[in-house]
């Protein structure tokens, strides 16, 4: 090869590296700057779910269907036009744990969902660029972040705060039922619900599903201009 041919090459290549320099940065610049001003797109308060949940849960201690629904239809009613009333429920796999959900809003920057299991779990919660919220409807959960000697119980009622960035260990001793609530980057999430799927349980029939109901979600929030 020439040398007029090799310099040619390397210019090429650094032509590459500095496009995708500049790819990488504008696209971080825009990532911040859309970061700082996210909360104008939240629509739901962590406090009045944690009311309604509380609500019910006096209200029907002894009949966990009926608790959920009337979850359901009370976010309906705070929330018209952004809760997903009609029951569709999906096995979700994450962080080695395993349970099923009932997803009841989801947009680029909040979800809402009814999560748990008549059998008990546990796992890793994930790191993510959003807080989230666990309010815990029915059984326990335990939660212990690295070098806890000690776990943290949260029984029904109580709301358990994984912030942003953060990770813990938890567990469903057993049968556990919540109201969990996002607000955040909610694709940035969507791999570690899915990792297990692809590389673990290879149950597509629940990865197509949970993707056709975050999508069919997803659209009718845009249409309202729910971002």
């Amino acid at each position: 090869m020439s040398k007029g041919c090799e310099n040619c090459a390397k210019k090429g290549g650094k032509g590459w590296l500095m496009k995708l320099f500049f790819i990488f940065t504008l696209f971080t610049a825009i990532f911040m700057g859309l970061d700082q001003i996210k909360d104008q797109w939240y629509i739901f308060d962590q406090h009045k779910l944690q009311e309604i949940a509380q609500r019910n849960i006096a209200k029907y201690p002894n009949d966990t269907h009926e608790m959920i629904t009337h979850i359901a239809d009370e976010l309906a009613k705070e929330y018209p036009g952004h809760i997903l009333t009609e029951e569709d429920w999906v096995f979700n796999n994450a962080g080695g744990a395993m349970g099923t959900m009932w997803i009841l809003h989801a947009s680029v920057t909040e979800y809402v969902i009814i999560f748990g299991t008549p059998v008990g779990t546990e796992g890793h919660t994930g790191r993510f660029l959003s807080d989230d919220y666990f309010i815990i409807l029915e059984g326990e959960q335990w939660a212990a972040s690295a070098g806890d000697l000690d776990r943290t119980v949260f029984k029904p009622g109580d709301m358990h705060l994984l912030a942003r960035g953060e990770a813990q260990h938890y567990r469903f001793p057993e049968r556990t039922w919540a109201l969990e609530y996002a607000r955040g980057w909610i694709p940035t999430m969507l791999p570690f619900g899915m990792f297990d799927v692809l590389f673990s349980t290879v149950d597509f029939h629940s990865f197509f599903h949970t993707f056709k109901l975050y999508g069919k979600s997803l659209i009718h929030e845009l249409l309202q201009g729910k971002i």
